[in-house]
């Protein structure tokens, strides 16, 4: 695959902790495109700076589908590289992309991740894969309740090599975010029958039972009470996940009740 054919997209919003690792990971592109929802921490200087490869696109902020629809309207090339601010694209996958050869018929390809706490990587994490790269004309986001994800007509094929995820925004910004997320989610799980749901889903709707189960399985059952203070912490974050949902569900279910 020919990388001059591959816009990386990024979303941005006060990212000045990742930025900077994100895009010198992408010196190999011809153009970066970076939609910022107005950063006032100085993340688009950041990542201008000794990047010319770097378009900085503004668009104020309603939600994440509009956002990477927006993104994807100004993109040239023919193909797009999805990613978050605080993901990093190793060489060895920037290897795999470019020996591509892909037919007609796959229109994009899915990454797995490998979970970093300050830059250690944990053994396994519970971060779902995600389609990362596809055509620009046959794909676009749409909103599953849950989150934002890429439809997109035709195959979609797995990558051999990981994008690291490597978060390093204070644990404040963080919180925040997870209650805002936390909000959706309970919208959703609370709006769908109970027996359609997964079975972590199901968990979740339970309440009492998702935060201990996650903290049990996590510690356990994926080992990462053996990667010492960052398995900790990182279990210690999706517990209080777990736990803001829960505090979420019962919110709505006494709202929906008045």
């Amino acid at each position: 695959m020919d990388l001059s054919q591959i816009t990386p997209l990024i979303l941005t919003f006060n990212e000045k902790e990742n930025i900077g690792r994100t895009v010198n990971a992408l010196t190999w592109a011809r153009e970066v495109a970076i939609v910022d929802s107005g950063s006032t921490d100085g993340t688009t200087e950041i990542a201008r700076r000794r990047h010319p490869n770097v378009r900085i696109l503004s668009r104020n902020f309603d939600n994440h589908t509009a956002q990477w629809n927006f993104g994807l309207d100004q993109v040239a090339t023919q193909w797009v590289l999805s990613l978050d601010a605080d993901y990093l694209v190793s060489p060895d996958l920037i290897t795999e992309i470019a020996s591509l050869q892909p037919g007609d018929n796959v229109s994009a390809y899915s990454a797995e991740f490998k979970y970093r706490i300050r830059g250690i990587p944990l053994r396994t994490s519970v971060y779902p894969p995600r389609t990362v790269l596809f055509r620009r004309d046959a794909s676009r986001y749409y909103d599953d309740g849950h989150t934002q994800l890429v439809k997109t007509d035709g195959l979609v094929l797995p990558f051999k090599n990981k994008i690291d995820h490597d978060d390093r925004k204070p644990f404040g910004r963080w919180f925040k975010e997870q209650k805002r997320y936390a909000k959706i989610e309970a919208r959703y799980l609370l709006s769908q029958p109970f027996k359609q749901l997964n079975l972590q889903d199901r968990l979740r709707r339970m309440i009492i039972v998702a935060a201990p189960a996650i903290s049990l399985y996590l510690l356990f059952v994926l080992g990462l009470i053996l990667d010492g203070w960052r398995g900790w912490y990182y279990v210690f974050q999706r517990t209080v996940a777990e736990l803001l949902l829960s505090v979420a569900l019962v919110t709505e279910h006494f709202r929906n009740r008045s």
